[in-house]
């Protein structure tokens, strides 16, 4: 078997993606990118989950003037989503650059 180096043209004559090759689930950078990936991911869904939640809460709230666990659900929403929300969104920024510039140097 034939080890594919990403940028290599592979058999069908195509550049071997770094994720094409039989070498990205050992490539150390890939493993880490992709666990880098998931954390953004998983850090979004948290974080506009936890928006949601502080929505509906306001509704809810404004529905029954606004008793004290309502504002506390709120603020609390918006602390969540603001601490999972801004970490997430620059690290899922960071991971699609880095694949760019990937692609980007096996190409040229």
């Amino acid at each position: 078997m034939r080890k594919v180096i990403p940028g290599q043209l592979s058999e069908a004559n195509e550049p071997a993606g770094p994720l094409d090759s039989p070498a990205a689930t050992t490539d150390p950078v890939l493993v880490q990118r992709e666990r880098m990936r998931r954390l953004a991911s998983l850090g979004s869904r948290v974080g506009y989950l936890a928006l949601l939640v502080a929505i509906v809460a306001f509704l809810v709230g404004v529905l029954n003037d606004l008793p004290g666990w309502s504002v506390g659900l709120v603020v609390g929403g918006f602390a969540v989503a603001t601490a999972c929300l801004v970490p997430s969104i620059i690290l899922g920024y960071a991971v699609k650059a880095a694949a760019r510039e990937d692609r980007q140097r096996s190409l040229g």
